[in-house]
This record gives C-alpha cells, structure tokens and sequence, in this order.
C-alpha cells in the first residue's frame, strides 16, 4: 500500500503548481523507524545528519527529516518532508538552495530547543546561522 499521493501543489519558493508533487501522509501504523522503512519503497530517505560536522537531524524515532529529488520539464525538484510522531508535512521546492534553507530551520529548531545534538556556537536566530551549519553533511554526499 502506497503512503503516497500524487497532487498539483505549490512550490514553497517560486510558487508555481507542480503537477506530479508528491505529498506523503500521516503514518500512525507504527513508530519513525516503520515510517523510515515505508517511505524508502517511494523514493524518499531521512536525512540523519545536517551541516559540516554531521550533527543530528530530528529526534529519532520521534521527529525525523527526510528528502528526495525527482524532475519535470521544467526541472529538478527538491521534496522535504517532516515526521512528528506520526503527523506528517510535505513540501517542494524547485531550488535546491530553497530545499537547504528548509532542511535548515527544521536543524536550528530541533538544536536550539535541544532536541537534537547541534553545534555549541549555534545563534539564537536562524537568521545568523552560518553557512557551515545551513548544508548537507558531507559524508553523505560522497
């Protein structure tokens, strides 16, 4: 059974409507680690580190992060979607830098609320964050 549905949507960053965007459900069929597993069959993968140093991304198995990347004619598409104990929210971006931006806030959220481990001089505001703590961990770019 698919956890997915296919949907006309709006971009967050450029605003236009996709037409093949798709949007993933809440998953209330068991705990983070089954919805990790469920949403590997449609394309998707959580994101289990952010920035420079690779630190936690969420709060596993409670709050996850995950991504994927697909295109249209137009071009690439960024996918994010955020896990909460099993309410789930989906959104697309056409620019990658838009994508980071997300996956960012959903970072500084979790480390300045201490939960998840992040860097120790991290700003109060997103705003100041630094370009080392607002990108994909490296190690997993290779």
């Amino acid at each position: 059974m698919s956890i997915t549905t296919l949907t006309a949507v709006a971009t967050q960053d450029t605003k236009e409507v996709i037409t093949h965007g798709q949007i993933l459900g809440d998953f209330h069929e068991g705990d983070g680690y089954d919805w990790m597993e469920a949403i590997e069959t449609e394309g998707w993968a959580v994101i289990p580190n952010w920035g420079i140093d690779g630190w936690d991304l969420g709060q596993w198995p409670y709050v996850m992060v995950a991504g994927t990347r697909t295109a249209d004619e137009k071009g690439p598409l960024w996918g994010m979607v955020t896990y909460c104990e099993g309410d789930v929210s989906t959104t697309w971006y056409r620019e990658q830098k838009a994508h980071w931006a997300a996956v960012t806030a959903q970072a500084h959220f979790s480390w300045i609320n201490g939960q998840a481990h992040g860097p120790k001089d991290l700003p109060e505001k997103l705003a100041d964050i630094p370009a080392q703590y607002a990108q994909p961990y490296p190690g997993w770019l290779d």
